[in-house]
């Protein structure tokens, strides 16, 4: 994909931002398998789609119907896991009971607030991508 200069975000940008996106979420698994995160499936599910819309980002084209489809239902479902773990945290908070875990940077409530910011700028660069008009 070249770069003709009428493209709001350049394709380099893109797929800096779908490997860097790829990256994170083998990293995410990597500290699963390596025992030093319990297992959360809510957190599976977040991580595995965040490497699998860096991927759909390296295959984004301007007028492309499969990749925003595929993106859109990946994306909005991981995000609706992570707003209801998210939203666990929230009642936790409400009814009193919470507290950030020992290692907070394991926290639930912040990783899956993060996975949601994550998650909607993914999505933003695959709509930005594909809906640029055709040359």
């Amino acid at each position: 994909m070249a770069h003709n200069g009428t493209l709001t975000i350049p394709p380099k940008a893109l797929y800096l931002a779908g490997g860097v996106a790829v990256l994170v979420s083998l990293l995410a698994w990597s500290v699963e398998w390596s025992g030093l995160a319990y297992v959360c499936p809510y957190c599976r599910v977040q991580r595995t789609v965040i490497g699998v819309l860096g991927v759909l980002l390296l295959f984004a084209r301007p007028g492309g119907l499969v990749v925003p489809w595929l993106a859109y239902t990946s994306g909005g479902f991981a995000f609706v896991v992570a707003a209801m773990q998210h939203f666990n945290g929230w009642k936790r908070i409400s009814s009193g009971a919470f507290s950030l875990n020992a290692q907070w940077y394991f926290d639930p409530w912040l990783l899956s607030g993060c996975a949601m910011l994550i998650l909607v700028a993914q999505l933003m660069l695959v709509n930005a991508a594909c809906r640029r008009a055709l040359r």
